[in-house]
């Protein structure tokens, strides 16, 4: 490298020599750096290392130095990552887009096999298990084998992807959750690479296809979510274009006290931060705290930095990091390479660090109390003595009323309302049901899924032998899961059903009916299966106002499942505890959760383990238990191994309605066309704050009277055969008809009505947004949508941009939008304009008639203004709004009509 040639040094562990970019080195050049936050070091590393004087320049380097002067910059610069992650519901896109690209490089007349991955890619096989089966023994081996036949079509074409690219590993299913891997398996804390007979050393870094990438970074592992498009352009060796971030320090210091988790910690942390204000910024652990902190409680703090808006929740290096791999049985000399090269580095987090932060925070962990979060959203933290009353308002909000308080003799079923609940509602609401032999009244707050799931908390021994001596404890206290509830434990490795088995809690766990029902992402990504009928129809006969207690991270509207309208995150303690309660009516912190043997009322107190019990049961994880699990991870069963695939290049595209041949590369030239201002376009939605990804991209179950199911229907396949949208991100045909078709989604072009419906303007029907905007496409008129703040909030969900994009949609324009999906729009071609401030749909009087012109596209700079043309009936009016094409590359990408055009065209050499 040109700029820095003298910071290559080597660094000699034992018997073996590294070459590294030295920090230190580059210092003496750049300028000091010792209180450079450490997530900027990495970043400084990996321009030092990638340093070219094109892609990367001295400037980069010296702007991320130049930094610490004002805690900002606006300078752009190229990340490239030492490897990427992916889960399957993203992957198989992922793959699918490789697939499509080879074909479309075969017929450009090139070698198709030019299109690999050249960064290491590991796809893990986690989202795709449903909660089909549950309560019994036997739940996991049936929902493994419904997984397995419901998903054939697509694990056969991850076994051709395995096999036909080079740099690209699969994990069979039923092996866990790919954060929860990442962190047990794949991350190392430092990377190595042997070139041009060197060996060399650097920092671990990785993009993954989901949020929650951000777990690792308890590990020291600077890694965040982008979108599936985003992250195959960087396993093809683009870099990541960014601007350099603010730093918020958050200080940690004190102890948690007696009884307080890990979970309401984070939840605390998630409150705090979203206040704050963090999004597009890292986040940045620090303070003395730390060095009390478990790595598992870091993790969990991690993962959710997407629910606290930042790109990244970073904690340092330090010996609590080593501890936590020789736990989970990383090699000795890996563990020696981490501790040399982080302290040489600087990267090691010290006793007393206070490195420069563009802003700080301080949380006394002694002050965090017991709390969920919910009911739609989970930076919503509500203390646990606070969740009746916050459930009342609740109701009231939507427009239900509780009638007056009435004291009566409670049933051990619920029968009047959930036990220890002194209230009664009305009856027009509450429904009798008999299920499984029993008979109950089913009222509003009845929790009907109690789910200890999800990556967060699953990774967490601590909270996971928590619940786990609760179950005991109720047991001992004859206590029983209230009959209306579908239990669940989806853990998100094999090593937790290990220690839950060697500490004896898995049969006392299992009593309750959180019996094992895979592992893998479930009821938090909305695979929560359906709930018995006699419930379903108990709901809907009473439009009532149910309540989900999981583990997860996510309670978005619609997520976790359709007839359940409030959802809240809890630790997996406190999911078994509502699960007994049966009901968030009731107050926990005073309420009886039921009765004993003898009839004296039992309460969480009574049952909740003390924090010795807790550390004694976490002494039965081993690491001979991560060792074995870990062992043989990319094998899978025989089932996996019994899938055969075509020994090809390109993929050959059977018939399916899993996998089809997307379009996005259908007539692509050597040259990307000229681009084209957008004239009369008509507004496909209309749509107001916080609008997520979920709301956007297709999830969860799909209907058989929406688009994508007739689609399915006239396919031949049956409602009961639907599966997933998720497991369908395979095929645009699903996909693109389940684009804003959330059952939640509020579209303002229609009064009152919720679900994926639009007016087309021409005719002035109201019908489904994907029958509307195929109209429009028939007439040749392009789409826009409108929308307020924060667009694009929640997972990294490529198909809410490709889906946006196949719709026939060329510019979203909004008052903010979320960093993902953002970058995701333009990595498809569309393109993302700001309103300038002080206007918005509101202020503008917007009804969704108006047509809509935006001028000046084929001028457009990073950052820039284009003038957008509203006419209506009463005539015409101008904004200039903010184009949130942010980089130079990102201006490219959009040029070239996507991401994935412009990389093709480089990599054949005609871009």
């Amino acid at each position: 490298m040109s700029t820095t040639p003298d910071t290559l040094q080597t660094l000699d562990i034992g018997s073996q020599s590294y070459h590294y970019y030295s920090l230190p080195e580059a210092a003496h050049t750049l300028g000091n750096i010792d209180r450079l936050p450490k997530t900027l070091k990495i970043l400084l590393e990996n321009q030092l290392r990638f340093a070219d004087d094109e892609s990367v320049a001295r400037e980069d380097m010296q702007a991320l130095v130049d930094w610490q002067q004002e805690g900002r910059s606006d300078r752009e610069i190229g990340y490239r990552p030492a490897r990427v992650l992916m889960q399957d519901f993203t992957g198989v896109p992922g793959v699918v887009d490789l697939a499509s690209m080879r074909a479309a490089v075969e017929k450009l007349g090139e070698d198709p096999a030019r299109i690999n991955p050249l960064s290491p890619v590991d796809l893990v096989i986690d989202h795709s298990v449903m909660v089909d089966k549950f309560g019994n023994a036997t739940a996991f081996e049936e929902n493994v084998e419904i997984e397995m036949q419901r998903n054939r079509e697509r694990y056969e074409f991850l076994r051709w992807g395995q096999k036909a690219f080079d740099n690209f590993s699969v994990v069979p299913p039923g092996t866990g959750i790919c954060h929860q891997v990442n962190l047990e398996y794949l991350g190392r804390a430092v990377w190595t690479k042997k070139e041009d007979g060197k060996q060399f050393a650097y920092p671990d870094t990785l993009v993954g296809t989901d949020s929650h990438t951000t777990m690792i970074n308890g590990l020291g592992v600077l890694g965040w979510g982008v979108g599936g498009i985003e992250a195959e352009a960087a396993m093809l060796g683009q870099p990541v274009s960014m601007l350099i971030p603010e730093v918020i320090g958050f200080k940690l210091t004190g102890k948690l006290k007696e009884g307080i988790t890990a979970t309401d910690l984070v939840l605390t942390v998630t409150e705090m931060l979203r206040k704050k204000g963090v999004v597009g910024k890292f986040v940045e652990f620090y303070g003395d705290g730390l060095k009390d902190l478990p790595l598992a409680d870091r993790a969990t703090i991690a993962n959710m930095a997407p629910e606290y808006g930042a790109t990244c929740g970073f904690f340092p290096v330090d010996d609590e990091t080593l501890n936590y791999m020789r736990l989970t049985g990383r090699d000795d000399d890996q563990i020696a390479l981490v501790e040399a090269y982080c302290k040489t580095q600087g990267l090691w987090r010290e006793p007393g660090d206070e490195p420069i932060f563009s802003d700080t925070l301080h949380l006394d962990m002694g002050e965090v109390e017991a709390s969920l979060a919910g009911p739609k959203r989970p930076q919503d933290r509500v203390a646990l003595k606070d969740m009746a009353t916050t459930f009342a308002k609740v109701m009231e909000d939507d427009g239900k009323s509780l009638p007056s308080t009435e004291t009566g003799k409670l049933s051990s079923e619920g029968g009047q309302t959930a036990v220890g609940i002194d209230r009664s509602f009305d009856h027009n609401d509450s429904q009798d049901v008999t299920f499984d032999g029993r008979s109950f009244r089913l009222n509003p707050g009845a929790v009907v899924i109690a789910a200890i799931t999800s990556c967060t908390n699953t990774s967490n021994p601590s909270v996971m032998m928590a619940a786990g001596l609760l179950a005991r404890k109720a047991r001992e206290k004859g206590l029983t899961t209230k009959p209306w509830v579908k239990t669940s434990l989806a853990p998100g490795s094999k090593v937790v059903t290990e220690y839950l088995a060697a500490a004896e809690l898995d049969d006392d766990l299992d009593a309750l009916g959180f019996n094992l029902v895979g592992y893998g992402c479930t009821t938090c990504i909305g695979n929560s299966g359906p709930l018995p009928e006699a419930i379903d129809k108990a709901i809907t006969a009473g439009d009532l106002t149910v309540a989900s207690v999981l583990s997860g991270n996510r309670n978005f509207e619609g997520r976790v499942h359709p007839l359940v309208k409030t959802n809240w995150l809890a630790s997996p303690p406190l999911v078994v505890a509502y699960a007994l309660a049966g009901n968030v009516q009731c107050d926990l912190t005073k309420d009886p959760l039921g009765e004993d043997s003898d009839g004296k009322p039992v309460y969480l107190k009574d049952i909740w383990p003390s924090q010795a019990e807790i550390a004694q049961a976490v002494e039965k994880v081993n690491t001979e238990m991560f060792r074995k699990e870990y062992g043989a991870v990319f094998e899978g069963d025989e089932t996996w191994k019994a899938i055969k695939v075509p020994d090809s290049q390109v993929y050959e595209w059977p018939e399916s309605t899993y996998i089809q041949h997307p379009p996005f590369f259908d007539g692509m030239g050597r040259e990307p066309d000229p681009i084209e201002d957008v004239h009369d376009a008509h507004i496909l939605a209309m749509l107001g704050d916080s609008v997520t990804t979920d709301h956007i991209s297709p999830a969860g179950s799909i209907k058989p009277d929406s688009p994508a199911g007739r689609y399915l229907q006239e396919h031949g396949v049956k409602p009961v055969d639907f599966n997933s949208y998720g497991s369908r991100r395979g095929n645009h045909e699903v996909m693109m008809r389940g684009t804003f078709a959330n059952v939640r989604i509020k579209n303002e072009m229609l009064d009152g009505v919720v679900g994926g419906e639009t007016r087309h303007v021409p005719s002035g029907e109201q019908m489904a947004i994907y029958d509307a905007a195929m109209k429009y496409q028939e007439q040749k008129t392009p789409l826009v949508v409108i929308a307020g703040k924060e667009y694009g909030t929640g997972s990294s969900r490529d198909w809410a941009a490709k889906g946006t994009r196949l719709l026939g949609v060329r510019a979203v324009i909004a008052e903010s939008f979320e960093r993902i999906h953002r970058s995701n729009l333009i990595g498809m071609g569309v393109v993302p304009l700001q309103f300038p401030e002080g206007e918005d749909r509101k202020s503008l009087r917007l009804t969704g008639d108006e047509t809509i012109s935006i001028s000046g596209l084929d001028a457009l700079t990073p950052g820039g203004n284009v003038k957008v043309t509203i006419k209506n009936a009463e005539g015409e009016r101008s904004v200039d709004a903010k184009c949130r094409i942010d980089t130079a590359n990102e201006m490219a990408y959009y040029h070239h009509g996507g991401i994935l055009h412009y990389v093709l065209r480089k990599m054949i050499g005609a871009a």
